[in-house]
């Protein structure tokens, strides 16, 4: 990797950034049997998997993850930190390890989030909690070795505020499971997360997860690749993007049900683009596209 100024990109990167801020979700369903863990009475295995917004200006994002914690709650606590919301935040966000943090087992180290695209992902932890409780947040730790990749240059990534915590809430869709395994992902949203301040880019982490089961898919293929294409999907306000992969195969996953338009636009030569109206995305099912051929 070679060495590059960083003032020589700083305008190319603003540029970038500026046009490119988008979602981007993708996942893949892959089985975890084989990472199954015995379940103690009374309890609910947890499978957590890492998944990424793909950013469409850099060429890596290397993440340190040290350390991933969900919160299981039972009714009580659930109620407790409802009335205390402001100060158990505080306290979860400065490391406090009471009312129900539970560790995952997992292998620290350095992701690069944007190899998991398209439909891929990569188990992060497993555990355990109570049956009878229900998860609430998830916690990531992230060590000091993150940066991001422009152009074959590598620049430090450095957490906004020097603040290394991640904290995603969870939605009521996170309950009780009834098959004793609870799987689900976090989707890095790169582009949003990552900005320029200054000299340095920072890291403001923007962590989406869902569950397979609870959202869908749309899947498909655009050419030509000259075109260097990018797909959006979008459903009112909502906007999720795909970047495909050299023989144009994409797959945008973590949708809610609804019915969507998907917009196929050319980043490259004089390609037009076009929108596909009328998509119905419906939860546990993949909406596989025909190919799709942009035309100068």
């Amino acid at each position: 990797m070679k060495t590059q100024s960083f003032k020589s990109t700083r305008l190319i990167v603003l540029a970038l950034i500026a046009g490119f801020f988008v979602t981007i979700a993708c996942n893949k369903n892959n089985s975890v049997q084989g990472n199954n863990q015995h379940n103690a009475a009374g309890s609910t295995s947890v499978h957590v998997f890492l998944t990424d917004d793909p950013s469409l200006v850099f060429d890596a994002v290397f993440l340190d993850i040290q350390k991933v914690e969900i919160k299981a709650e039972d009714h009580d606590q659930a109620e407790q930190e409802s009335e205390h919301q402001g100060e158990v935040d505080d306290n979860d966000h400065h490391g406090d390890s009471a009312g129900g943090w539970i560790n995952l087992s997992i292998t620290p180290g350095v992701y690069d989030i944007l190899k998991f695209r398209n439909g891929l992902d990569t188990l992060l932890g497993t555990g355990n909690f109570p049956t009878a409780n229900s998860l609430h947040k998830i916690r990531i730790t992230l060590g000091t070795n993150n940066s991001v990749v422009f152009n074959g240059s590598s620049f430090p990534l450095l957490p906004k505020d020097n603040d290394n915590v991640v904290i995603i809430k969870l939605s009521d869709d996170f309950g009780v499971s009834n098959t004793g395994q609870l799987d689900f992902s976090l989707d890095f949203d790169a582009s949003r997360s990552i900005q320029l301040h200054g000299n340095r880019f920072e890291l403001d982490a923007q962590v989406k997860a869902f569950r397979r089961e609870k959202a869908g898919s749309i899947e498909g293929r655009v050419l030509p690749a000259a075109a260097n294409a990018v797909v959006m999907a979008i459903n009112g306000s909502d906007t999720s993007t795909a970047k495909p992969v050299r023989e144009g195969e994409f797959k945008i996953v973590g949708l809610k049900s609804g019915t969507y338009s998907v917009l196929f636009h050319a980043t490259a030569g004089n390609f037009q683009d076009t929108t596909v109206q009328n998509i119905l995305v419906a939860d546990q099912e993949d909406t596989h596209l025909s190919a799709i051929t942009l035309h100068p």
